[in-house]
């Protein structure tokens, strides 16, 4: 297969991701309760841009890539960071932009059932994912690093997690 990249990005052919240290996955999201209680989830959903540029333009924050997933009753973010670490020290820091986000949530938001958050926190070391992509852009892990021939880690996703 050839591995060409096409218009739009998208790289042709079976490929895997480069990346091939310990990885962080977060998942970060918000679900708006009340539809008509706008005052109390749309300041939540706003904050989630401005960390993001925030971090973005930080290259020693430790995050290292990420995808923004509407729902229809909010958003979910897929965050892939460096370690556990770098994620709490920008999570605590209060001259970031979480901190404060986060205090505010809990004294206009957290008392009311209008809105709600929810994160979950994976740490995998180097060797313990396995990643796949045919015919897509660099997305997820293949984001970090960019993409090889899938055959460079084995062609099942039980050779792939053997040899990563």
């Amino acid at each position: 297969m050839t591995s060409r990249t096409k218009r739009g990005g998208v790289v042709e052919g079976r490929r895997t991701a480069s990346y091939d240290k310990d990885v962080v996955v977060f998942l970060i999201g918000m679900r708006v309760n009340k539809l008509r209680a706008l005052r109390r989830w749309l300041p939540v959903f706003n904050a989630m841009g401005p960390m993001l540029r925030e971090l973005m333009k930080d290259p020693d924050s430790g995050l290292l890539a990420f995808r923004v997933l509407p729902t229809w009753r909010g958003a979910t973010l897929i965050q892939y960071w460096e370690s556990t670490e770098k994620l709490q020290a920008f999570a605590g820091d209060p001259g970031r932009t979480h901190r404060p986000a986060w205090l505010r949530f809990f004294k206009h938001a957290y008392s009311s059932n209008d809105v709600g958050v929810w994160h979950e926190t994976y740490v995998v070391p180097a060797g313990q994912f396995e990643t796949v992509y045919v015919n897509m852009p660099h997305l997820g892990l293949g984001e970090i690093d960019g993409t090889d021939p899938v055959a460079r880690r084995g062609n099942s996703a039980a050779d792939r997690l053997r040899t990563a």
